[in-house]
């Protein structure tokens, strides 16, 4: 099923055109609660044709007297927390792979979608990887096998498709896209299995050279017009995975970082580049902050965690409070969630609504408990769910059939856009509760002093609530397995 149409709407763009500030804009004043001010509506349903649909407006007025068996939501915008830095995803050798095989139409259509703030849903955030991963049709570095030195490094693979695809992103959000990049493993020379896949740690003799190649990789991302914003240290630190994987305990990542990859950042000039820690699951980073943020001189060089969202893998629930854990056991670092993916691709699950409800769940859970962003992974993939050379095929939010040339939107392309589309760069997260569990909810004020708030209904049922914002509310109702975003 092709969805040709996505949700703009001219009105919908005039509504949107003041929430897009230049990223550090800073607000001055507190979102308005002056009775009678309207609130705009925007929805995503099941079973309907609302796709971030322009769904209305209610007004704010003076508050009504609560009954307990009321549902309510209830936004304290003077009560303020982290701020954004921004929601997006990943542009993989696979995205670029797909991407470069569409016709120009949808070509421009995806970019559209993707980044454009108007007419798509606004993605602020990029994440890449250093040389490859899974989602490569092939695995390879950028040296020569056994070039310790590093004289034979060379990013020329990605100038073919990934850097291109990059540049038109960056283009398509208005010149600027925070990007950080990624390493699944190191070459196989340096590592103690001899293979990029399978696990296998970095050998010490190793260290100093595989520091250096992130400032490489910097170095020539930079010189081709895509300025990097920082790095995590390791993919997944604690998978031995079928491909590209390295293994470090919290102790080998924490000395890694303070003897070698700190300290040869700075030297290249790269002090101001993030360094982001962990990148793996919420179950375990509990501990990995312990390690490194308690040791002063690995924790001088960290931005902050990065984690991901498959401890669920197992059967288990998310485990978003050691979120909360870490952001307040070290309120001076940063929480971003780095990849997230629905696994076990299968086309007759496109529009299998409860993947979206994953996303709407994890973002405002997330984010409630102090995560700064959100990146999802890939950006694009097939109708297979690949290339991927390990056949480890996923979901995208949006899939393209190279055999129709088709583009495939999927309801959590929909989902993160009620987020990134509305809630910008450098908003700030404001105090936004449920008076009941069928209601989840967040809420941030944008640097232009709108509020977005996002309420998620994944009940079979609809359900009217109060909205309240301080001392004025209105009554909205929100459809069965939906999402909103209210702007006010």
């Amino acid at each position: 099923m092709k969805h040709r149409s996505l949700f703009a709407t001219a009105t919908l763009g005039a509504l949107l055109a003041g929430i897009a500030p230049a990223h550090g804009q800073q607000g001055t004043r507190e979102a308005s609660t002056d009775p009678g001010r309207s609130v705009s509506i925007f929805t995503t349903a099941q079973g309907t044709n609302q796709r971030l649909s322009d769904s209305g407006q209610v007004l704010l007025q003076p508050g009504h007297p609560l009954t307990e068996a009321e549902n309510s939501i209830f936004v304290n915008p003077g009560k303020r927390f982290q701020p954004l830095l921004g929601i997006g995803g990943s542009i993989t050798d696979a995205s670029a792979e797909v991407f470069a095989k569409l016709a120009p139409a949808e070509q421009e259509e995806l970019l559209k979608a993707y980044y454009d703030p108007r007419d798509g849903i606004g993605y602020t955030l990029l994440r890449t990887t250093i040389h490859s991963s899974d989602f490569s049709s092939a695995s390879y570095t950028y040296i020569e096998e056994g070039d310790k030195a590093l004289s034979t490094f060379s990013i020329d693979h990605d100038r073919k498709l990934r850097i291109p695809l990059i540049k038109r992103a960056i283009e398509a959000a208005g010149g600027s896209l925070t990007t950080y990049a990624s390493p699944w493993s190191a070459p196989a020379f340096m590592k103690t299995n001899r293979h990029m896949l399978r696990g296998g740690s970095l050998l010490p003799e190793y260290a100093d050279a595989w520091a250096r190649y992130y400032a490489k990789f910097i170095q020539d991302y930079e010189a081709e017009g895509i300025p990097i914003w920082g790095i995590t240290v390791q993919n997944e630190p604690m998978a031995t995975q079928t491909w590209e994987s390295m293994l470090y305990t919290a102790e080998e990542e924490r000395d890694f970082l303070k003897n070698h990859l700190g300290p040869t950042m700075h030297r290249a000039g790269y002090a101001d580049r993030k360094i982001i820690v962990w990148d793996h699951n919420r179950d375990m980073m509990v501990h990995r902050a312990r390690v490194i943020f308690d040791d002063p001189e690995a924790s001088r060089y960290a931005w902050g965690m990065g984690f991901h969202w498959y401890e669920t893998w197992a059967g288990g629930e998310p485990m978003f409070g050691n979120v909360a854990a870490v952001a307040q056991a070290y309120p001076d670092k940063h929480l971003l969630l780095t990849e997230a993916t629905v696994e076990k691709f299968d086309p007759a699950r496109y529009q299998h609504w409860p993947n979206a409800e994953r996303y709407g769940t994890a973002i405002i859970n997330d984010l409630n408990n102090g995560a700064e962003g959100w990146t999802d992974w890939n950006i694009l993939l097939d109708q297979q769910g690949g290339p991927n050379h390990v056949g480890n095929f996923c979901f995208s939010p949006i899939h393209g059939d190279t055999t129709t040339g088709e583009l495939i939107y999927t309801p959590s392309y929909y989902y993160i856009g009620h987020f990134s589309k509305f809630i910008r760069p450098d908003a700030r997260r404001v105090s936004a509760v449920s008076s009941r569990s069928n209601l989840l909810t967040t809420a941030f004020v944008n640097p232009d002093n709108r509020l977005a708030t996002v309420v998620m209904n994944p009940t079979d049922q609809d359900i009217t609530y109060n909205f309240y914002v301080g001392d004025q509310s209105a009554r909205v109702t929100i459809p069965a397995r939906a999402i909103q975003t209210l702007l006010h």
